[in-house]
């Protein structure tokens, strides 16, 4: 099984419009309601590959409830802890025109000591289950930037590997506490260096800091250029076959899925990527986060090229 970490989720609403008037009326072409949150894309998409999985979060209000009832008629396992306040929406409008999407996120519930403290003894609880843990997504009102450290290091501690997907002070305190993976974005990792990162030598760079700050290794995703990833077997780059016209809400959650499938399974790293890239780009091809064709999936999967870089190639002459 693998438990999937979403202390801030959300219901997704998603509109389609024809062509976006961004100063007047719109009507949507298409509307969406979907569970949603980083850990939540994250864990439908284990569900759609077949995988055991388990939802752990907080929920509180009416959409919290909406967003529990939504995961059990998609047949998705979750134990949600109750807290107070009112969890979470996220709005996406997708423009038809232009292929863009413009997404707003509300900043979730204020969540109080005892409801972490409750959630954590639930995580806990669970681990000994697990063959992976995705700790994904931004952290609620509340919550130290430091909650993602604490449960790397209890699930460190208990022998379960760690996939963790957060940007800011999360992302670099969790990952001092030694996650298996850490899957920043470009523009996370850009907030992590300290500087902009235009050419491919300077992300390999600071990817590499990041890495020696405690992961074992370190995914980045570059959108359309695919995934670039820092590992202790080399550096690898994984570009999808083509760059593709869609809603990339959710793309980057399909891909930590495709990375926490192989980091359960001990897949070796091109497969691994393989996978991520051809399960992102086929939910950006998908109109709501957290979907993906089939067939989509397996076509982008034969097609996917992974190399090993010129820095990989390096570090093993030396």
């Amino acid at each position: 099984m693998i438990g999937v970490v979403c202390l801030n989720p959300a219901l997704d609403v998603t509109h389609h419009v024809a062509a976006v008037d961004w100063s007047g009326v719109n009507r949507p072409d298409g509307v969406y309601a979907r569970p949603g949150g980083k850990g939540l894309n994250v864990a439908r998409t284990l569900h759609a590959l077949g995988v055991e999985v388990l939802v752990m979060g907080v929920a509180g209000g009416a959409t919290g409830e909406a967003v529990t009832t939504g995961l059990a008629a998609l047949a998705v396992p979750a134990a949600f802890t109750r807290v107070a306040g009112e969890t979470r929406r996220t709005f996406t409008v997708v423009d038809g025109r232009t292929g863009h999407a413009a997404a707003f996120n509300e900043p979730g519930p204020v969540v109080a000591a005892d409801g972490y403290a409750e959630f954590r003894d639930r995580y806990a609880s669970a681990l000994a289950g697990c063959a992976a843990v995705v700790l994904s997504g931004s952290l609620p009102p509340g919550l130290a930037p430091g909650s993602y450290a604490e449960l790397t290091a209890m699930a460190v501690a208990a022998g379960v590997p760690v996939l963790l997907d957060a940007h800011g002070d999360a992302l670099a305190l969790g990952a001092a506490a030694g996650p298996a993976i850490v899957k920043p974005n470009l523009a996370e990792l850009e907030t992590f260096a300290g500087r902009p990162l235009s050419e491919a030598p300077a992300v390999a760079a600071a990817a590499a800091e990041l890495r020696a700050a405690g992961p074992q290794a370190v995914v980045v995703s570059l959108g359309p250029g695919g995934l670039y990833a820092d590992t202790g077997d080399g550096c690898w780059q994984a570009v999808p076959p083509t760059v593709v016209a869609g809603n990339a809400t959710g793309a980057g959650d399909a891909a930590a899925a495709g990375l926490a499938y192989g980091l359960a399974g001990g897949q070796p790293w091109d497969e691994r990527l393989r996978h991520a890239v051809a399960l992102g780009t086929a939910a950006a091809l998908a109109p709501v986060a957290g979907e993906f064709n089939p067939s989509d999936y397996a076509t982008l999967l034969d097609a996917t090229v992974v190399t090993r870089t010129m820095a990989a190639a390096a570090g093993e002459a030396g």
